[in-house]
């Protein structure tokens, strides 16, 4: 680990504006929808199963199609967000995942179902590459691993808004008015977006010394960068490997949860809501605090690798009880173990996540962040495959949660291997 000294901070107190906030704000909502649009399918993945004869292999593939398109489509939208910006970006991926989402109630298929997941997958890959950029556009590093917990939090709100409100949705009305529904929804936020969102300096209303605040840390010169080249730095291969090693848990955990409850414990879909509820408060509550963790360590003087990796482990070690989930005596034991599990992963993820926006100048974090995207797929796609395996062949998830208890602890150590100094790029090892 890094060890602790003097961080350079944001200079002067801080404002008493909150328009930054109220970004935050924004971007938190975009991420609860699109979580929320992402995991209807999983929730109805039961009922509809048992009605339309899905197997388990052909549900991997659905999972497995939907993180490859994720995949490729985060690379793009890393790029395409670093030319276009934040707010052109993000309406682009929100009215693309939005088509898709709703193209789902036309299908009863696995096939067609995969039809209508590939824009949703190809839209839902703009949501954290934009975030992210708006997050580096308003935030200085100080409070910026913070503001990714609180908007990251999005993600396990939106977890605990779908099995509340889709299965109330389809037992009243029908299974494809959750489809409808919830995708009206997206279309309310991209309203508000294109209304309210705009860069610092463009922003009415902003005072002067919140904008100052915001760029209080000297941003470098804008130059052409070729795509190949960011590979020659150690740093995109510390954030390609952190994301390829922890984001298949977290996949895992929003595919096959619910199927998990049922298969275990035989929850019914109507009653999905209180565990999952459970599930994703403790990782809201681990998103935020591995975030003011490694914020709070910074204002007290550590460095900036120091802080992250520091929250890094201890949100790793959250991880360590999910080894037991499989075989937990009750469904609310097997709730709280995956929960921590869930709790220790946005914990840790919130500070991967501010690796681009530390290490590589703002202009060229986008890609950064795509590649990083494209990395987390690839290994989501493995983990899928491997999860319907297991799960066709053997009928245990044990297998699949020990892989998730050490994959935290693993990532670390590869990040930190990788960039001990957690040094920024320089950007003279660049070709011209």
């Amino acid at each position: 680990m890094s060890a602790p000294v003097e961080q350079a901070k944001p200079s002067g107190p801080k404002p008493g504006g909150n328009v930054r906030w109220v970004v935050c704000a924004l971007l938190f909502a975009a991420v609860v929808l699109s979580y929320i649009d992402r995991l209807v399918l999983p929730t109805l993945k039961p009922d509809l199963q048992a009605r339309y004869g899905w197997s388990e292999t052909g549900y991997a593939s659905l999972a497995i199609w939907f993180q490859a398109g994720y995949g490729v489509a985060y690379v793009l939208f890393g790029r395409v967000i670093d030319r276009i910006g934040a707010r052109s970006g993000y309406a682009l991926a929100v009215g693309l995942w939005t088509l898709g989402h709703m193209l789902h109630a036309c299908f009863t298929s696995t096939t067609g179902m995969l039809i209508a997941r590939i824009p949703l997958a190809i839209g839902e890959a703009g949501t954290f590459p934009a975030a992210l950029s708006a997050t580096n556009e308003w935030f200085p590093r100080r409070e910026r691993a913070l503001a990714i917990g609180i908007f990251n939090a999005g993600s396990n709100v939106g977890a605990i808004v779908t099995p509340l409100l889709v299965p109330i949705i389809a037992v009243t009305l029908g299974w494809r008015w959750a489809f409808i529904l919830t995708g009206l929804l997206t279309v309310v936020w991209l309203a508000a977006w294109l209304a309210i969102y705009r860069r610092p300096r463009d922003k009415a209303g902003l005072s002067p010394e919140e904008l100052a605040w915001i760029e209080s840390e000297p941003a470098e010169p804008k130059r052409h960068i070729p795509w190949l080249s960011l590979f020659r730095h150690r740093q995109t291969w510390a954030y390609l490997m952190g994301r390829f090693l922890i984001d298949p848990v977290w996949w895992t955990f929003l595919f096959w949860l619910p199927d998990f409850f049922n298969r275990q414990y035989h929850v019914k879909m109507l009653d999905f809501g209180p565990p999952l509820i459970a599930v994703y408060l403790l990782a809201d509550v681990g998103s935020v605090a591995g975030g003011w963790l490694s914020s709070r360590l910074m204002g007290r003087g550590w460095s900036a690798g120091g802080a992250r990796k520091g929250a890094m482990f201890a949100s790793a070690l959250f991880a360590l009880p999910i080894a037991f989930a499989a075989h937990a005596p009750s469904l609310w034991v097997a709730v709280g173990l995956i929960g921590l599990a869930c709790a220790g992963h946005q914990g840790f993820s919130a500070n991967v996540y501010a690796l681009p926006g530390d290490l590589f100048p703002r202009w060229m974090a986008g890609s950064v962040i795509g590649i990083g995207g494209l990395s987390g797929a690839v290994g989501g796609m493995l983990m899928a495959k491997y999860a319907g395996i297991i799960l066709e062949r053997v009928g245990s998830f044990q297998p699949i949660f020990v892989i998730a208890s050490c994959a935290y602890l693993v990532a670390l150590l590869v990040i930190h291997l990788i960039v001990p100094r957690y040094a920024p790029v320089s950007l003279s090892e660049n070709p011209a």
